[in-house]
């Protein structure tokens, strides 16, 4: 499988850097659409493009949280801030290196998936959407945000000669290397090509003008925004539109016990050494390291004799996540590519 190139957010200082106290804004209209369209409780939550976990603080009604992203700097800072422990020392969260073109884990599982200022990073949309897709649980949520081309700004310019391409051509446009716009139509229209219904759209960040941000209170632009988000359901006309799709109620859950799914094969038989998970088909090794699984590339091994090594059925590597807490990650491959800027396209 040729993996398209991946950004790579490896030493940024994002958290820092990017959500400094001028963009109070668009976190909190982020957080008024995600509250609005994410179910409060569920068993299982994965944010896919998750940095430094800034938005985890609103998983708190999930049994377990998978925070996943490609970055190793980018998780262990979200370890720091929110260790593995939920309320009553449970374990509860669960970190991955991994990127959004081969997830690592099993069909059907999560009954909820959280993407956003992520998408805008796809080379291949369409094969991310798909892979989502198919780690939903029936009946489960995926609640995305996207960068839109066709907001009023990119309007204005177009209009005026200042800018060349079109907002109103479907076709998404990469205005930097590895940034990406979408047409709201067209993110609907693979999203149902993956099986994912449609069945709320918010517009997000109405007020981000850098005028606005500096001379009205942040609260208030906020409360502003929270009038105007529900307005996304007759059109969408922002730089930021967050969808809510439903998968379909009659499709297979993930198998029981099974949680990982190895990126190689893709087979669900993993087994445990400690320090790593083997697949006990195609004998790739996925290291566990300082609390974050690893899933980025894996390594070829030589197989074990059934006995010692690979058991001949599943192993409860599900408990044993839920237990010690874990994640997966998985194979870059196509290349990887630093952020050349925050936004442009943001993250």
């Amino acid at each position: 499988m040729t993996v398209p190139p991946i950004c790579d957010y490896e030493g940024s200082r994002y958290r820092t850097e990017f959500w400094v106290p001028e963009r109070a804004y668009e976190d909190g209209a982020e957080r008024v659409a995600l509250r609005a369209l994410l179910p409060p409780t569920g068993r299982r939550l994965v944010e896919i493009g998750a940095g430094f976990g800034r938005l985890a603080d609103l998983y708190g009604g999930y049994e377990r949280v998978v925070l996943l992203d490609y970055a190793r700097s980018q998780l262990q800072d979200a370890q720091e801030r929110l260790g593995e422990a939920g309320p009553g020392g449970r374990p509860r969260y669960t970190y991955v290196l991994g990127d959004f073109y081969r997830l690592p884990f099993a069909p059907g599982l999560f009954d909820a998936v959280v993407m956003v200022r992520t998408l805008h990073h796809a080379a291949d949309a369409p094969a991310v959407l798909r892979n989502i897709s198919g780690i939903l649980a029936p009946g489960g949520i995926f609640v995305l945000e996207f960068a839109s081309k066709r907001h009023l700004k990119a309007i204005f310019r177009y209009v005026l000669g200042r800018q060349s391409w079109s907002p109103f051509d479907p076709q998404p446009v990469e205005f930097v290397p590895l940034n990406y716009d979408f047409h709201p139509a067209w993110i609907r229209r693979h999203l149902e090509e993956c099986g994912l219904r449609v069945t709320r759209i918010r517009t997000v960040s109405h007020f981000r003008v850098g005028f606005l941000k500096r001379t009205v209170p942040t609260g208030l632009l906020v409360f502003l925004d929270r009038l105007l988000q529900p307005t996304g359901a007759l059109w969408q006309l922002t730089p930021s539109v967050f969808v809510r799709a439903a998968a379909p109620a009659d499709r297979p859950p993930a198998p029981s016990g099974s949680f990982f799914r190895c990126t190689a094969c893709g087979s669900l038989l993993l087994v445990d050494e400690g320090d790593r998970l083997i697949c006990t088909d195609c004998g790739t090794a996925f290291p566990f390291q300082d609390g974050l699984y690893d899933f980025r590339g894996g390594v070829t091994i030589r197989p074990h004799p059934t006995p010692s090594g690979f058991a001949a059925t599943p192993s409860p590597l599900l408990n044993f996540v839920q237990e010690r807490g874990g994640g997966a990650t998985e194979g870059g491959g196509g290349g990887v590519r630093k952020p050349e800027q925050f936004r442009g396209g943001e993250r």
